[in-house]
């Protein structure tokens, strides 16, 4: 059975599965990257891991898989297939690309988790349909994936995206970038959390514990959740002032909120906009599924790339 390799690497964990051309998850495995032994066994267990993904598909489905799709954090050259930088990881400069295609014997892409996460959700979750929509990750930072035509943008540089770093409080918060008063240091998961264990004098507080509190009514997270969403759309009516989308998939862990996010969330970028049309603002679909979707997604179209290389004349 023709088939495709997945993988998504976190921080620290991995996330893979073995995917047909329907789409279908024909096996779906798990794994810790081991970034506590540094970042060369990082790579040794992503190499490892697609070797055994590899002979779990010659073993079960008949043949290896046709092809692979990767994505990783941090910044990427997906052009080149290179793992440039990745803080949580260690790592910098690693040809990940060449590695992979000469363990596995077959072509492989690399991509930004963010951003392929993001394809699918443009694709097959929250954006599907829509021909322009900005898919943006609220986690520990904030990054977003630019959706054209069913592609995600990379930009010249493979920046593209970076939403987190636009600054919404010029002299504000130092944010680690060098900037001050970026859109990551107000609105992130990672900010609220920060926020709110402050105001309630508990080091062990957190974002999903400031939405709660914020749905039972407690002043001190209504203030520190208005103020994270006021934030958030300050950065979007930005982003979508540049980049008119259709569609606006929120996603991350701040977005598994719901309304309690949402609601206010579009209140605000209404008040906000002027001669700008408003997006649809929606939830994203795939949750932490979607950047090895996306992965898988990255692979078929490697391979849809190559075939058609192959017969052209």
């Amino acid at each position: 059975m023709r088939h495709v390799i997945a993988l998504d690497v976190g921080g620290t964990g991995m996330k893979a599965a073995l995917v047909g051309a329907d789409g279908t998850l024909l096996h779906q495995d798990r794994r810790p990257t081991g970034r506590e032994r540094g970042p060369d066994a990082v790579v040794a267990a992503i190499l490892d891991f697609a070797a055994d993904l590899r002979a779990h598909g010659v073993g079960h489905l008949g043949e290896p898989a046709a092809a692979a799709g990767v994505a990783v954090p941090g910044i990427v050259d997906e052009a080149r297939g290179v793992a440039a930088y990745a803080a949580n990881l260690g790592w910098r400069d690693v040809p990940l690309r060449d590695l992979l295609t000469a363990r596995l014997g077959t072509p492989v892409a690399l991509g930004h988790d963010v951003r392929t996460g993001g394809l699918a959700e443009g694709r097959v979750g929250a954006g599907r349909g829509a021909d322009r929509f900005l898919f943006v990750a609220l986690g520990t930072g904030i990054a977003g994936a630019i959706g054209v035509d069913g592609r995600v943008e990379a930009g010249a540089h493979g920046f593209a995206g970076e939403i987190g770093h636009v600054v919404v409080r010029p002299g504000g918060t130092p944010c680690p970038c060098g900037q001050h008063g970026c859109l990551e240091r107000y609105a992130s998961a990672a900010a609220v959390s920060e926020a709110w264990a402050a105001a309630c004098a508990d080091p062990e507080a957190d974002a999903a514990g400031c939405a709660k509190a914020v749905a039972a009514g407690d002043p001190d997270a209504v203030l520190v959740w208005q103020r994270a969403v006021d934030a958030l759309a300050d950065g979007l009516v930005t982003a979508l002032t540049l980049l008119d989308p259709r569609t606006l998939v929120i996603g991350g862990g701040l977005a598994e909120a719901g309304e309690t996010l949402f609601t206010p969330l579009r209140d605000a970028v209404r008040r906000r906009i002027t001669f700008q049309k408003l997006p649809e603002i929606v939830p994203a679909a795939l949750g932490d599924s979607a950047g090895c979707l996306g992965a898988g997604l990255l692979a078929w179209d490697l391979l849809t790339t190559t075939d058609r290389m192959e017969v052209t004349p």
